[in-house]
């Protein structure tokens, strides 16, 4: 009688064990679809912004409009056309689901405003920057904005006094060296001209996603990864539209400059049918790395995104450059090595990459 209890014990313990370790595997393949999606929007996001009344300004009108504008303003509202169409996804993803009075309802909630503070820093600024250094710099500064669980950990040590041990260090050092070995790209005579000041402005992405994965980190604990997706990219969304471009067009002269720009690009066709897309895979991407991040833990979750480093270039060459033709879109072979090299550092940072096979020994 005694031998079938401690049978039966045992039993309850290898299944509570498998079931856990099958939860965490699931959220490790969930965060690195997230990384795979993320990819896929930065490549439509480019696309989109070569069509229509961007292919335009970007074109044969560039002359009509200042090169703040074109670099800046333009790139403030590639961010927030996405924005605006991941966040209408969101709800309705929401809505679908009957979680649309849970996200009303969560806004005006200590986690809620975390969420909108995570996501002024993740939307406005890093989100800008990110699309202002694919214009400037191409491809090449994904893996630089790859750096965000870098910063991350550093502000997290910074902010929130969490420990920051030597293996995470030595993680870091990789990331920065992979980070020189990108940048080395754009020092030499074929670079092209802007480059340099593209990869510098992917820092800021990289520091403004690192601080938001610090701050949400609290919000996403206590917020269904529905409602946590909806407030941040409908937030992430306004901020853009009714805060950032405003600013940056009273600083390229008229207010009204970025209210005619910003109509003229929701009206082009060609163009939104590639926001659209964009958007959907920013949704899907941010909602899945929300989910992962509760399932595997935000350091790890962090790290399987972060696989974008190696996906973004990827599907840009392929979209952009194999598909459309486009020029400048092809990877020198010492990129190729720095994502990958980025991707094994942004993993020591999370966890010891031992550990994954001494748990397939264990089994």
């Amino acid at each position: 009688m005694e031998g079938s209890k401690d049978t039966a014990s045992l039993a309850a313990i290898q299944a509570k064990k498998e079931l856990s370790e099958g939860f965490f595997k699931k959220g490790i393949s969930i965060a690195l679809f997230s990384g795979l999606t993320y990819g896929l929007y930065s490549a439509f996001l480019t696309l989109g912004m070569t069509k229509g009344v961007w292919g335009d300004w970007y074109g044969p009108n560039t002359a009509a409009l200042s090169a703040f504008t074109i670099t800046y303003l333009l790139g403030s509202l590639g961010g927030a056309v996405n924005d605006i169409c991941s966040s209408i996804w969101a709800m309705i993803f929401a809505a679908k689901n009957g979680k649309f009075g849970d996200f009303l309802r969560t806004i005006n909630t200590t986690p809620g405003r975390m969420m909108i503070l995570a996501a002024l820093a993740g939307g406005p600024v890093a989100t800008t920057a990110y699309v202002i250094g694919l214009q400037m710099a191409g491809s090449m500064v994904i893996p630089i904005t790859a750096l965000c669980p870098a910063t991350g950990a550093i502000l997290a040590r910074i902010l929130f006094k969490q420990k920051l041990d030597k293996r995470m260090i030595l993680g870091i050092c990789i990331c920065v060296l992979a980070s020189f070995l990108i940048g080395s790209t754009s020092v030499g005579g074929d670079a092209p001209k802007g480059m340099l000041l593209g990869i510098f402005i992917a820092f800021i992405a990289a520091l403004g996603w690192g601080f938001e994965g610090c701050v949400a980190g609290y919000g996403t604990s206590m917020i269904d990864s529905e409602i946590g997706i909806a407030i941040r990219q409908t937030t992430s969304g306004l901020a853009n539209l009714l805060i950032l471009l405003p600013i940056f067009g009273k600083m390229a002269g008229s207010v009204k400059l970025s209210a005619d720009l910003a109509v003229q690009a929701f009206t082009s066709g060609p163009a939104m049918i590639w926001f659209a897309l964009s958007g959907l895979c920013a949704f899907v991407s941010f909602m899945t790395w929300y989910r992962g991040n509760s399932m595997c833990g935000t350091a790890l979750g962090m790290a399987c995104n972060a696989t974008y480093s190696f996906w973004g270039p990827f599907f840009c060459w392929i979209l952009l450059g194999v598909i459309n033709g486009m020029e400048g879109w092809t990877i020198p072979p010492i990129g190729w090595i720095a994502a990958v090299l980025m991707t094994f550092g942004i993993l020591v940072i999370a966890m010891n990459p031992l550990d994954l096979f001494r748990k397939k020994e264990v089994k």
